[in-house]
C-alpha cells in the first residue's frame, strides 16, 4: 500500500439508514430560518419536506430541477436567489437535482458570470466567496453527489459537460435513505446503480488512490457488484440499502482519488447526446475495463487490481454461454434496457472526434493508462 502524503475531504456529517430523512428540517434549522428547497420536476415527493420545514417554523422557498442542469438554466435561477438569499439549501432528488443545488450554493455569493467558474469553457476561476451551505438527500442510488465537491453543469452553446469545482461544494450533511429511493423506474435505477459501481471501480483503478479511497473502494466493490442482479431482476430492497451504501463511497472515493476513462468519455458523450450520465457510464464500463484488462502489464499493480474487479464481475455474470464476465455484464445490461451509444445518439460518424475532445477531459488524467487515438475509438465501438 502507497502511503504517500494525500488529503481526504468529505461532509462534516453523513445520516446514513432508512428514516434518516426526518434528520432534515431539524439540521436545517441549525443554520438559520430560511431554507431552498431545491426539487425535481415537480415537488410532489418533496411534500414531506415542505411540511417537516413548516412544521419547524421555517421559511421556505421552491425552485425545480427539470432534467441534467445547464448554464441556462443557472443563470436564469441566480438573479432571483440573490435577491434574498437563503440560510441554507437542501437538495432532494437525483444527481442532477444535487449538481443543481450545489452550483447555485456556489454561485449565489459569487459576483462574476457563471461561466466563468466552469472549467475548460470558462476560465475555472475560484469562487469568490464560500459556498451556501447545502443540505443533500439523494433519491437514487448513484452519483453520489451528496458527497462530492463538484457540480456538473452542461453548456448547450458547446454541446460539453462540465464541472464547478471547488472543495468547499461538499455539502455540510448528507442524508442517505433508501426509502428516499424506491419506486423509481427500473431504467433509472439500472442506470444509477451501474454509475455507482463504476463509480467505486475507477477511483480504485485510478492513479490518484490512495489509503482511504482504496479502503471505501475495497469495501463497496464487491458489495455494488454482488447487488445488481437482485436489484434490477428482483428489486430487492436489501440490495437497495447496499447499493445506496456503494453510491456514497463512490462519490467519497471520487472526489479524492479520481476517476478514469469510463467519465472522461461521459461528460463529452453526454453534451452530445443529452443521454442520462449514468446510462452512459453503464455503456462504457466493461469496454474500459476490457481496455484496461489488455493494457495491464503482467504483475504489475494495477493489473493485480484489475484482476480483483474483474474476478468478482466474473463470479456475479459469467455463464457456460459467456464466459467472459466483462461481455456478459455488457449483455445483462442490454437484456435489461441499458442502451448502447449508438442507440443514445452518439453516430459513429463521429467517434473520432468525441476521442479527441475525450482525451482532454480532466477524469481522463485518473485513467491507469494513456490511451491512444485508436484505442479510445476502439472503446467507442465496443459500448456502441
Amino acid at each position: 500500500m502507497n502511503f504517500n502524503a494525500f488529503t481526504f475531504t468529505a461532509p462534516n456529517t453523513i445520516h446514513f439508514g432508512r428514516g434518516s430523512r426526518s434528520k432534515a428540517a431539524g439540521l436545517a434549522a441549525t443554520f438559520g430560518r430560511s431554507v431552498l428547497v431545491v426539487h425535481g420536476a415537480t415537488s410532489k415527493r418533496a411534500e414531506w419536506l415542505l411540511e417537516d420545514c413548516a412544521n419547524a417554523g421555517l421559511t421556505v422557498q421552491t425552485t425545480a430541477c427539470n432534467g441534467e442542469p445547464d448554464l441556462p438554466l443557472l443563470e436564469a435561477a441566480l438573479p432571483g436567489i440573490r435577491t434574498a438569499p437563503p440560510d441554507v439549501i437542501i437538495a432532494l432528488g437525483g444527481g442532477s437535482v444535487m449538481d443543481f443545488a450545489k452550483a447555485l450554493a456556489a454561485l449565489v455569493p459569487c459576483t462574476a458570470s457563471p461561466r466563468s467558474y466552469l472549467e475548460v469553457v470558462g476560465d475555472g476561476r475560484s469562487l469568490d466567496a464560500a459556498p451556501l451551505p447545502v443540505i443533500a438527500l439523494p433519491t437514487t442510488a448513484g452519483t453520489g453527489s451528496e458527497v462530492t465537491r463538484n457540480a456538473v453543469i452542461t453548456v448547450p452553446d458547446r454541446a460539453i459537460k462540465v464541472s464547478l469545482r471547488d472543495p468547499r461544494m461538499i455539502p455540510c450533511a448528507a442524508i442517505v435513505d433508501a426509502d428516499l429511493m424506491e419506486g423509481a423506474p427500473k431504467a433509472v435505477i439500472l442506470a444509477a446503480a451501474l454509475d455507482a459501481v463504476t463509480q467505486v471501480i475507477e477511483p480504485y483503478l485510478s492513479v490518484k488512490a490512495n489509503p482511504m479511497s482504496d479502503a471505501l473502494c475495497r469495501g463497496a466493490i464487491p458489495e455494488g457488484i454482488a447487488a445488481l442482479r437482485p436489484l434490477i431482476e428482483e428489486d430487492s430492497a436489501e440490495a437497495l440499502d447496499r447499493m445506496a451504501w456503494v453510491s456514497t463511497c463512490g462519490g467519497l472515493a471520487l472526489a479524492n482519488s479520481g476517476l478514469g476513462a469510463v467519465h472522461g468519455f461521459a461528460g463529452v458523450i453526454g453534451g452530445i447526446t443529452n443521454a442520462p450520465h449514468g446510462e452512459i457510464c453503464g455503456a462504457l464500463l466493461p469496454a474500459v475495463l476490457a481496455s484496461h484488462r489488455q493494457k495491464a502489464p503482467q504483475g504489475s499493480g494495477i493489473a493485480e487490481r484489475t484482476g480483483w474487479v474483474l474476478d468478482l464481475i466474473n463470479e456475479a455474470f459469467a455463464t457456460g454461454d459467456q464466459p467472459d464476465g466483462v461481455l456478459a455484464l455488457q449483455d445483462w445490461s442490454r437484456t435489461n434496457g441499458l442502451r448502447g451509444l449508438s442507440a443514445m445518439g452518439l453516430d459513429k460518424g463521429i467517434f473520432a472526434q468525441t476521442a479527441a475532445l475525450s482525451a482532454g477531459a480532466s477524469s481522463m488524467k485518473g485513467n491507469p493508462f494513456p490511451l491512444s487515438q485508436s484505442e479510445l475509438v476502439a472503446i467507442l465501438e465496443q459500448a456502441a
